[in-house]
């Protein structure tokens, strides 16, 4: 029975890596495409020699060793929230990690913020990147086909986008195996090429990098800007965590992704030692004339995967950022009954697919997005260093010499990259940046907002002590069954009680007046889950605890209540609403134009009839006019 059960567990993890193959490390899995072709015959492609090919495979071998293994695969997966991943799971970790220090507590979300703008910049470039890098081999196989190369990607692109309701469960299932394929042809062409000339492994020892940076100051600085191209994707590797779990994700990658990705990238450098005109496209140029189409259906299967990464990745911090209240509340669609991580955002989806169809067609060819890709990634990789560094000392309690050492090592790098990309920000790489402005802009703006309601709304509020004495002094006219007023304050009177009790005249013999608060974790336990307080007068307050990953279904956990002591019938129970009407004043709160932007997303914002899964049969709405 044992060993029956131990080779079941071995046969999940097996297929659970196969399926983080396919979803987590697309992104990366696709980077020989364009790397080492952006470096040799790109808009700053470098002359091909010894010195420089060696060069290029010793940086590009030791980025994949330092930035993704050790500091993504080994140091920053540590720090899994409960499980989850991602910019705002970190964030939430480091802000646990500090207390109340109010100053480190801004910088950390101030970071936070801007990381997730980042990734969202990334979300768009990396799918456009991979899926044109891909169909570009058409020209290679026949020119004269140069000129379907954007109508393909686009139908490629939007046939991506429609898959995606069925979840990256689904997904996963058909990627997985895909990828697996992908990464042993890729790492077989690059071993037989390796095989002609198998000189080029000397790359492998990091002086031949330090020799190119001695030999050329200059161009090497310049050159880092493609070579970071080898590692986009690796910020996936900690996004995607919650959707596979950690050791499925580092077997896959040390196992199978690693050598098949270095295998390739030596094999394109000896091919490019033999025959230096093959840097027009040496992927392509790797695999003999009969077996380019294939391995053009493949690389266009394994691009479209790619961007796989980065939209599950969008999906779970946008859900995240919803939760902690960066976000407006949107429809999300779990596609898993056995894997809550597993979602699907609409509005995000749709975003996602209108700015990357934008982008191919504004920018045509991969070597024009090469300029504009690299900058938004290595500014979320330093943003993601700086997070674990935070909590490696604050919660991990790391020696200082040790977090220096891996601070100024991982940071030294990461600070690298990102000067060498922004050199490229006159040539495409303010779009990302723009992007991630933007975002940024939305995702402060709310926040703000919405600390500025909560901070009017009970200023402008009755004490509940007082109001309960009140009550029970000059009782008004009860009626039957329980009513249930949703607020964000319970030392004050929700206004919706207020217009209840002001137009109606009557109260509910039974009065719960009920807080939604979201942890920084992503699962709060059952026994946490719910504070009751009787307040006297049969008046309550409920507190309802949820995690970040969680979705808040306010009415199940209602009715867990009865255990203790506080039953509701729920079709004797009655939701009352504040809803808030906005306007936008000059004199008040944010400037005038960012009172506008909040007051457009609040009123696009899903129904808290829907997010706290209310039956709408069960709910009054309130209006209230709020000046911000």
């Amino acid at each position: 029975m044992a060993n029956a059960h131990t080779e079941q567990k071995g046969a999940a993890l097996l297929a659970t890596a196969v399926a983080a193959i396919g979803v987590v490390f697309g992104d990366i899995g696709t980077s020989p495409l364009y790397t080492m072709k952006e470096s040799f015959s790109g808009s700053h492609g470098m002359p091909i020699s010894e010195t420089n090919v060696l060069g290029i495979l010793s940086l590009a071998t030791w980025a994949l060793i330092l930035v993704v293994s050790i500091k993504y695969v080994i140091f920053i997966m540590r720090a899994n929230n409960r499980g989850e991943g991602g910019i705002m799971a970190m964030m939430a970790l480091a802000l646990q990690s500090v207390g109340e220090n109010r100053n480190l507590r801004r910088v950390i979300v101030t970071l936070a913020i801007f990381g997730a703008a980042l990734f969202y910049g990334d979300g768009v470039i990396t799918p456009a990147m991979s899926i044109l890098g891909a169909v570009e081999g058409m020209k290679v196989i026949a020119p004269e086909f140069e000129r379907y190369i954007v109508p393909a990607t686009i139908v490629i692109v939007l046939g991506l986008f429609a898959m995606q309701r069925s979840g990256t469960a689904g997904v996963g299932r058909v990627f997985g195996p895909i990828m697996t394929i992908w990464f042993l042809v890729i790492g077989v062409l690059g071993l037989v090429e390796i095989l002609v000339a198998p000189t080029i492994l000397r790359a492998v020892n990091p002086w031949y990098g330090v020799l190119f940076f001695l030999a050329h100051p200059l161009i090497s600085f310049v050159a880092l800007g493609t070579v970071v191209l080898a590692i986009t994707g690796a910020e996936a590797v900690y996004a995607d965590m919650g959707h596979f779990g950690m050791k499925p994700i580092r077997i896959a990658w040390f196992v199978w992704v690693f050598p098949g990705l270095l295998l390739n990238y030596y094999g394109q450098g000896a091919l490019l030692l033999n025959d230096p005109t093959a840097a027009a496209n040496p992927f392509y140029l790797l695999a003999p004339d009969w077996a380019r189409i294939p391995l053009l259906i493949l690389a266009t299967c394994a691009a479209v995967i790619a961007s796989q990464a980065v939209i599950s990745g969008a999906f779970s911090v946008t859900r995240q950022a919803i939760q902690l209240g960066f976000a407006p509340r949107m429809r999300v669609l779990h596609t898993s009954d056995e894997t809550a991580g597993q979602i699907f955002v609409p509005w995000v989806n749709r975003f996602l697919l209108i700015a990357i169809i934008l982008t191919v067609i504004g920018f045509q060819n991969s070597t024009n997005l090469a300029a504009a890709y690299g900058i938004a990634v290595t500014g979320a990789m330093l943003i993601d260093t700086l997070l674990a560094l935070i909590v490696a000392v604050n919660l991990w309690r790391w020696s200082k010499p040790l977090a220096i050492l891996a601070g100024f090592v991982f940071i030294s790098i990461d600070l690298g990259f990102f000067l060498a990309n922004a050199i490229k920000i006159p040539h495409g790489g303010w779009y990302p940046l723009v992007l991630g402005a933007l975002v940024f802009l939305f995702m402060t703006t709310w926040r703000k907002g919405r600390v500025l309601i909560g901070a009017k709304m009970k200023a402008e509020g009755l004490s509940l002590a007082p109001f309960i004495s009140s009550i029970a002094a000059h009782p008004p006219l009860r009626v039957p069954g329980s009513a249930v007023f949703m607020t964000t304050s319970l030392d004050s009177v929700p206004h919706a009680l207020l217009h209840n009790l002001k137009h109606n005249k009557v109260l509910h013999d039974r009065n719960v007046l009920l807080t939604v608060e979201v942890q920084e974790i992503p699962v709060v336990d059952k026994g946490d889950r719910l504070i009751i307080e009787a307040l006297g007068n049969e008046f309550y307050s409920i507190k309802l605890r949820f995690g970040f990953a969680e979705d808040p279904n306010v009415p199940r956990v209602l009715e867990s209540c009865e255990a203790c002591g506080l039953p509701f019938d729920m079709m004797d129970t009655t939701f009352f609403l504040s809803r808030e009407t906005l306007v936008p004043t000059a004199d008040k709160g944010m400037p005038l134009w960012r009172d506008k932007i909040f007051a457009f997303m609040h009123r696009n914002a899903e129904p808290a009839t829907a997010y706290f899964q209310i039956p709408g049969n069960r709910l009054i709405e309130l209006g209230t006019q709020v000046d911000i």
